[in-house]
């Protein structure tokens, strides 16, 4: 599902490939005929895509921040990390293609990851904004 068709545009692809074994989760995200050379946030969400970009939920973490709302997802870096959380930052080639693979120690829960979205920039790491990656622009729902 597209949300900005100009980061976005019709026709680009983005698969995304998850592999749990042993304990441990590979996500890996493959996007083609994106905007060239751009710098893209992409992450696992706990909803579903749909018609609203909100409609993908907050991003999936391993351990959930307990002060984190659906209205105010986590912002604190204890929770919102690439190592709680699955981060797919990318930057797309001169033709708009890019790959992304991330690795984690744990395993999703049952029915809790169901999308990843691609957001407008690179993930910040500081307090306050940790976890944040900008608006969404394209949505992909997890088989």
């Amino acid at each position: 599902m597209t949300y900005d068709e100009v980061a976005v545009p019709v026709g680009a692809r983005a698969d995304v490939d998850t592999e749990d074994d042993d304990g441990r989760t590979t996500v890996t995200l493959t996007v083609t005929g994106l905007q060239p050379d751009r710098e893209f946030g992409a992450h696992v969400h706990t909803r579903r895509c749909g018609p609203d970009p909100a409609d993908a939920g907050p991003h999936y973490q391993n351990q959930a921040d307990p002060a984190a709302t659906p209205d105010s997802p986590s912002t604190d870096p204890a929770y919102a990390n690439p190592q709680n959380e699955i981060w797919l930052d990318f930057t797309t080639d001169d033709s708009g293609n890019a790959r992304a693979t991330s690795t984690v120690e744990w395993e999703f829960r049952d029915d809790e990851a169901e999308s990843v979205v691609i957001h407008d920039h690179h993930t910040m790491t500081a307090p306050g904004e940790a976890g944040m990656a900008g608006d969404r622009l394209a949505c992909i729902d997890e088989d």
